[in-house]
């Protein structure tokens, strides 16, 4: 079939091919656009085909939390210029809204709007994690929102159960700062902490310790261990005296997830 030059113009437009490239797509797939678009990626013509191996380290994580419903998403791209920019920003926090509101999955309704936006942007953009919560009857949720000029760069949501606003609030923002892995140490994988622990050994055995006493001060050191990774054992940022599990009294962590940019 015929392909007049303002289609391909439009194509060219649509995906930073070249011309000669557009104009091929299009007879391949008998003018329809989306074949051609779906045809210059498969040959690695399309803009975005020819950025799919470039680092995209910057971003933006978006929040959107309405009890019992909260969501967090990480887009990503390559610059902190494009993450500032007002259509990355708009469209995470789309996205953050829609997972909110419809799960998961429904971030694969965006997709055509996230290829559209790496055009427009001339870069790599993807999602990154994506993290939704609904608040068990009951419980309270609450979070944390980090800005760096202006945009979001670190997150986090926190569920509790038998504690008050304030409290869970006070919780999400020690654990932005403080960066637990693990609510507890039960949770820590067996191999991680059999890999610490081999690790401390050596190390204790270099330090020119006594061999009875190195399965006791490997045990210490473990403990430190666990402070670091596990929430409940970590000092509390606001009064390292006290231990979260201290702090929270007989309130309850149900779960907590940080996603952060870097």
């Amino acid at each position: 079939m015929a392909i007049n030059a303002k289609d391909v113009q439009a194509l060219r437009q649509a995906t930073g091919a070249g011309m000669m490239d557009c104009k091929k797509a299009l007879e391949e797939s008998a003018g329809d656009v989306e074949a051609a678009k779906k045809w210059l990626r498969e040959k690695g013509l399309s803009a975005t085909a020819k950025r799919a191996d470039r680092e995209n380290t910057q971003g933006v994580v978006a929040l959107s939390i309405e009890c019992p419903l909260a969501a967090v998403v990480k887009l990503k791209c390559e610059t902190d210029f494009v993450a500032a920019s007002e259509q990355f920003v708009a469209e995470a926090d789309e996205l953050a809204k829609l997972v909110r509101t419809k799960g998961v999955a429904a971030v694969g309704e965006r997709a055509k709007q996230l290829e559209d936006l790496q055009i427009l942007l001339k870069e790599k953009i993807e999602l990154g994690d994506v993290v939704r919560f609904e608040a068990a009857a009951g419980n309270i949720m609450d979070s944390y929102l980090h800005l760096q000029g202006g945009r979001g760069v670190n997150v986090v949501l926190v569920e509790m159960s038998g504690a008050t606003e304030e409290l869970a609030h006070d919780i999400a923002v020690h654990i932005a700062f403080a960066r637990p892995k693990y609510l507890t140490r039960e949770e820590v994988p067996a191999e991680v902490v059999a890999a610490e622990r081999a690790t401390l050994e050596v190390a204790t055995r270099n330090e020119g310790k006594p061999e009875t006493a190195i399965a006791k001060i490997v045990d210490g050191k473990l403990n430190g261990f666990f402070k670091d990774l596990c929430l409940l054992e970590q000092p509390y940022a606001k009064d390292d005296k006290k231990s979260v599990k201290q702090v929270i009294g007989n309130a309850s962590i149900v779960r907590f997830a940080q996603v952060e940019i870097g």
